[in-house]
């Protein structure tokens, strides 16, 4: 629970934290615990390969265990850091992986690796296990592999999402990718996209190239999602599949509406180019969109915030996270504008109902 301020008085609200990060203890913890010949003597790049480093360091202060534990990587520390110290009544995992390989079935082979320690080890064997959920990874480069993964993970009670890189090398909108989308529809699970740590072989974070320093990057790469979005919109994905559901979990839902805007303004026009999707752009974002809410989004505690959270819906899409154990570690602070049922949203009740939680009887049972 966490404590909210609504005027003069504070009140105690259910927390559901969307995005929190795990990781293995160590390479060779993921190599020889969960990877198998021939992959497990591969080579792949480590989770901090990436070419923008934050200046101050990957992980919060505090995340690392007491001796020595990688930051995200032991259930008991984590379940400490949320539930305890944090006031999280239940945490969606999100395990991270290495990125694109150019190996379609060595990418395949790390993220079914990733799968099984988050359910091994968190989900089933933990004694925070109750009040973890999980997202089961799967790699959009071989859809037969996360077809496999899916079908193996799709009905553990505590899998609730399946999570995809937001660095992808074409669009998720295109025929290509239908068969992934079609198989989270049948097993009723969110998609979930998240930007990928470890640096592989995707395309620079911005439509123009490379940028030089992390400011940059960490500003402009969660942007990605406006195009999968778009083309998703325009393909008729959304219009094929009227239950699948996104989750775009690196946040930027702030810029939602300014692109939304914009594209319903060409989209009624160009209707004759795109008769598979016959509605408005913004029409096809209710119930189908999400996104988990960080510390980077949004205008702030400003007068307007609670009117710009409301533009477009997004009040009905936001879902706070806390980006565990990374840097950017975000504190719970509700601007003051936003009305209390706007705070319910962002706190638990949009989390609660795309994931099937009933955080009344998982807080009952603490």
């Amino acid at each position: 629970m966490t404590e909210l301020s609504d005027g003069a008085a504070a009140e105690a609200t259910p927390l559901i934290d969307a995005s929190v990060h795990i990781f293995a203890k160590s390479n060779k913890d993921l190599r020889k615990n969960f990877m198998r010949e021939p992959y497990r003597s591969r080579g792949f790049p480590d989770y901090e390969m990436d070419w923008y480093g934050a200046p101050g360091g990957e992980y919060a202060k505090g995340t690392a265990g007491p001796d020595g534990q990688y930051p995200g990587s032991d259930p008991d520390i984590v379940g400490g850091h949320l539930f305890e110290q944090r006031g999280v009544d239940i945490a969606v995992l999100h395990p991270m992986t290495r990125g694109i390989m150019p190996d379609r079935h060595l990418g395949t082979a790390i993220a079914a690796a990733h799968n099984e320690m988050l359910v091994t080890r968190w989900l089933d064997e933990s004694s925070y296990a109750d009040r973890f959920r999980g997202t089961i990874r799967v790699n959009p480069d071989d859809i037969a592999g996360s077809l496999r993964e899916i079908e193996k993970y799709k009905d553990h009670p505590r899998v609730v999402q399946i999570g995809v890189p937001l660095q992808s090398r074409e669009v998720y909108g295109k025929p290509q990718f239908w068969p992934l989308w079609e198989a989270a529809v049948d097993a009723g699970l969110p998609v979930a996209v998240h930007i990928e740590v470890g640096a592989g072989i995707q395309f620079a974070p911005t439509p123009s190239g490379v940028p030089r320093t992390y400011e940059q990057y960490v500003s402009f790469m969660a942007l990605n999602y406006l195009y999968h979005l778009m083309n998703m919109i325009a393909e008729g994905v959304f219009e094929r599949m009227p239950d699948l559901k996104f989750v775009w979990a690196d946040g930027a839902a702030d810029l939602l509406t300014p692109f939304i805007w914009r594209m319903d303004c060409f989209g009624r026009p160009h209707l004759e180019q795109t008769p598979w999707a016959p509605k408005m752009p913004s029409d096809y974002l209710p119930g189908h969109v999400f996104f988990v809410q960080g510390a980077m989004d949004g205008p702030g505690d400003v007068d307007f915030a609670g009117e710009w959270l409301a533009f477009t819906g997004k009040d009905d899409m936001v879902m706070y996270g806390s980006s565990y154990p990374h840097w950017q570690l975000n504190e719970l602070t509700a601007p003051s504008a936003y009305t209390p049922e706007q705070r319910e949203k962002l706190c638990w009740r949009n989390a609660a109902q795309l994931y099937g939680i009933d955080v009344g009887a998982a807080i009952g049972a603490q």
